[in-house]
């Protein structure tokens, strides 16, 4: 049985929303194995001079624990 955990991020693009969400899942994946899935949790603009500077979004990235390592008792 997996179990699974969550964290919840936030990346912003100057391209697009889903420019944003591959930043995210991209670099989310470059320090978590496991990546299961990632939900759009907010979308949301920054504003300049009438105009859309940045698109960002907040995800939920659920990712894979890794099961313990267990030692192997030595035998003499």
């Amino acid at each position: 049985m997996a179990i699974m955990k969550s964290e919840q991020i936030m990346a912003e693009s100057t391209k697009s929303f889903e420019d944003a969400i591959q930043t995210a899942v991209s670099r989310f994946s470059k320090t978590v194995r496991g990546l299961a899935s990632a939900n759009v949790n907010n979308m949301s603009t920054t504003v300049k001079n009438g105009k859309i500077a940045t698109y960002r979004v907040n995800l939920q990235m659920t990712f894979e624990i890794e099961p313990a390592v267990t030692k192997a008792k030595k035998t003499k």
